[in-house]
């Protein structure tokens, strides 16, 4: 028998009491199947059943009892419904911008153990080496590539299969309708100058990923903060009572596996949300960067599917799935694409033929979708090891998301422990990561910060998720040991 196979059989079995604790067959505190009496009834090795609880009590599912067996430990409470008013239209706090210098600063820095940038990193989730391979050949077959310049609208072949693939996300578009731009970020500043003027109002998600916080900021844009539940996403009738009242001039949204929440809006929400902003005539960006990366089932469909006048403007990228550096995006503009095609042109003029036609050769091979598969089932299986490293080695009262996709996981912890007082003070052990002020223009969720489980769970890495849990446990009163 491989080592692949024995992979795979103790996953399975490691799966299996996942989906009875899921179903509530087994509960907090039941004690295990023995472990001959599982291998005798799985019809599989003890090394096997061995290496499947072994590998649930790394993730914090179950926990050994001296001489007496395997338990299942209580599980990590999940983020509350996040209740908030709606804020006032405010310009982002220079703390907060200032704050998120400072963990782009620490992000960058080879020294730090990171644990929060949300930016895969290694082979394990980039299809490096095929990339490389497509790459050297166009290399070798068309050298004046690399002596041309690249002018809009890029690469037709890579337009062409990012089209055949919009059905997926309810889309149809066709290759015309394709904008490359230089990465998400390119295409979302493109969008915002696109349909709004200094002085605007912009509703945005809370939390929202701090990046979009700087751009409305260097924008001259006041942010409008909209009530975010931590399951659901965006409250759709909080959005329904600004547009009446005329208090915002865009939105600005990731409905699909949402940073830092991880949560995907249901599509009947995607539905009334697409019928108000082209009811009200009012310009919605929606993100949709982890649209590719939902764990479970077909992907939900954009709220650009439901788009019938051309108010929504789609962006993303492959920067998340498939080549980080190639730093390609793209956008679907509706009624605003002609002005953004200027921007863009404008801006940035192309992407690099060389690199846009590597993505648009491998997209044309359907290796996409076998990596993707792959991709999602990893994340999802990161996704619980990651919180079970938080249930172990966090204070009691600690509460995390279960995002529906992505790799990132919103943690809050007890009131009393200070979000960006625990970063100072990883930061000192050169370690980073990222409080929740970021995630707020107004600089809310003093006790929370986000975790990212895009890396390899090295012991290096693991052990800094185990440091900033014994912080905060020494900051919460309590001793940093692992919770019975």
């Amino acid at each position: 028998m491989t080592d692949s196979h024995n992979l795979s059989l103790y996953q399975q079995v490691a799966d299996g009491v996942i989906e009875s604790i899921r179903r509530g067959i087994l509960q907090t505190g039941d004690r295990l199947p023995s472990v001959r009496y599982a291998a005798r009834n799985g019809n599989v090795s003890i090394n096997t059943v061995l290496a499947a609880y072994r590998n649930l009590e790394d993730r914090g599912v179950i926990e050994a009892r001296p001489q007496s067996g395997y338990y299942v430990r209580a599980r990590l409470p999940e983020v509350n419904k996040i209740a908030m008013p709606v804020t006032p239209v405010s310009s982002p706090k220079l703390e907060v911008l200032d704050l998120i210098d400072m963990v782009f600063a620490a992000q960058q820095n080879p020294k730090f153990t990171d644990i929060s940038l949300a930016c895969p990193v290694g082979e394990a989730f980039y299809p490096a080496k095929k990339l490389s391979r497509i790459l050297n050949q166009l290399v070798r077959s068309r050298p004046n590539m690399i002596g041309t310049y690249s002018l809009p609208p890029g690469s037709l072949r890579l337009r062409q299969q990012i089209a055949r693939r919009t059905p997926l996300l309810g889309m149809s578009l066709s290759s015309d309708d394709i904008i490359l731009t230089h990465g998400c970020l390119e295409a979302l500043q493109l969008a915002l100058r696109a349909v709004t003027k200094p002085g605007d109002c912009i509703g945005l998600e809370s939390p929202t990923y701090f990046y979009m916080i700087s751009m409305v900021a260097m924008l001259g844009l006041n942010a409008v903060e909209i009530p975010t539940d931590s399951q659901h996403g965006i409250s759709v009738d909080a959005v329904e009572v600004l547009l009446k009242e005329k208090k915002i001039d865009a939105l600005m949204l990731m409905p699909s596996v949402q940073n830092p929440l991880g949560c995907s809006m249901p599509i009947e929400a995607r539905q009334r949300l697409a019928k108000l902003v082209n009811q009200y005539q009012v310009p919605m960006i929606e993100d949709g960067l982890y649209s590719e990366l939902q764990f479970f089932g077909d992907p939900l469909p954009a709220v650009k599917a439901f788009d019938k006048d051309g108010w929504v403007i789609f962006c993303t990228s492959f920067t998340k799935t498939l080549a980080a550096d190639f730093r390609i995006g793209w956008m679907s503009g509706g009624r605003f694409a002609e002005k953004l095609r200027r921007l863009k042109a404008l801006s940035s003029m192309s992407e690099p033929a060389i690199l846009a036609e590597t993505l648009g050769q491998f997209l044309t091979t359907g290796g996409y979708d076998h990596h993707l598969r792959g991709l999602r089932k990893r994340y999802a299986f990161q996704m619980q090891e990651a919180r079970g490293l938080i249930a172990r080695y966090f204070p009691e009262g600690t509460r995390a998301t279960q995002p529906s996709g992505g790799f990132v996981i919103w943690v809050e912890l007890p009131l009393n422990v200070d979000g960006v007082k625990l970063f100072h003070a990883a930061l000192a052990e050169h370690i980073s990561l990222t409080p929740g002020m970021l995630f707020s223009p107004s600089g809310r969720y003093a006790n929370a910060f986000r975790l990212s489980y895009c890396y390899t769970f090295s012991e290096h890495y693991i052990a800094a998720i185990k440091r900033v849990g014994e912080l905060a446990c020494e900051m919460a009163s309590e001793p940093g040991v692992i919770k019975a």
